[in-house]
């Protein structure tokens, strides 16, 4: 989340004219994260939050917002899309696409322990379950076609030991998702983007699951993956923490069973989410775009955790 497009009160006012939302009396943009941007939003009748799409396209936002609201229509606890006073979840505001989204309450965990991994475990896989049959089609924007289109744009910016990284690894994922292992993985919809910040809990408690618009078809082995790499490590190396890595597993294998083809694939697939954010990482660093707001993350910190992984990894247990 960030501010790419400033929207003044008085904007904001006339676009929820739209809405049955009542007057607004308050909103303040959100600095955190490096997509699109956001606000939070009070109006009379509830908290919400705005979402302006800078990358997505207008055709393309449907399968998010349409995730949400299938998944919160199964019980997961997820921002909602509201609708306007035609009944559509989506509008243009200052040029770019837009949604308000419902408002959970809680704060994000940045240091849990194990019992906040093992809500995120089970919720994880109850998720999976859940958008199962979601029929959106639209794939990960960050997969694989990505990595391979940003890899040429990343490595001038590179030392010559991080490049041989790169291309190592980006060779490595290519021929691994062309496997029969690979083929063989269950998936449907998936978060694609489940970290700590993206998560609200309150009182030690999960009140919900934010910000899907990373979401796209993929494994469920790949979104466990990506998961798993951030809120079961040590932050300084990069490596696991045992008791949170084993909570968290713990509790996804205990709501579905993993099949024995992501037994295999997992190693693999840690390595893959670790150099999805990399990459994506390394891009936003040294080919950013103006913003009025934004926070730069840090990419030598999933350098630190694909090597680990390339190290060795606990099996999927």
């Amino acid at each position: 989340m960030a501010v790419f497009t400033p929207v003044t009160r008085e904007q904001l006012e006339q676009w929820l004219g739209h809405y049955d939302l009542g007057r607004l009396r308050a909103f303040e943009g959100i600095a955190s994260g490096i997509e699109n941007s956001n606000f939070f939003v009070d109006t009379e009748r509830g908290r919400y939050v705005l979402t302006l799409f800078e990358r997505l396209r207008a055709d393309q936002l449907p399968f998010y917002l349409g995730l949400m609201h299938h998944l919160a229509a199964r019980g997961i606890p997820c921002p909602d899309p509201v609708q306007d006073r035609q009944g559509m979840t989506l509008r243009s505001l200052n040029d770019r696409p837009a949604a308000l989204v419902t408002r959970l309450r809680g704060r994000s965990e940045m240091s849990p322990g194990p019992e906040q991994c093992a809500q995120i475990g089970a919720i994880l896989a109850r998720m999976h379950l859940a958008g199962a049959d979601y029929d959106g089609s639209q794939p990960n924007l960050r997969g694989l076609s990505w990595w391979q289109d940003a890899t040429p744009s990343v490595l001038p910016f590179l030392d010559g030991a991080q490049a041989d990284l790169l291309r190592d690894e980006l060779a490595a994922q290519s021929t691994f998702a062309h496997s029969p292992v690979c083929a063989s993985l269950p998936g449907s919809a998936v978060h694609a983007d489940l970290f700590r910040d993206n998560a609200l809990f309150e009182d030690g408690l999960l009140g919900g699951i934010i910000d899907f618009y990373f979401a796209g078809r993929d494994t469920w082995l790949f979104d466990l993956a990506v998961t798993c790499n951030d809120w079961c490590i040590d932050d300084a190396d990069g490596g696991f923490d045992a008791l949170r890595l084993g909570a968290l597993l713990d509790a996804f294998c205990g709501v579905r069973t993993p099949t024995t083809e992501e037994h295999e694939a997992w190693p693999m697939m840690l390595r893959a989410a670790a150099l999805r954010f990399w990459l994506s990482r390394l891009f936003d660093l040294h080919l950013p775009r103006p913003a009025e707001m934004v926070t730069p993350k840090d990419p030598t910190h999933f350098e630190r955790i694909l090597r680990a992984r390339r190290a060795g990894v606990p099996a999927l247990d």
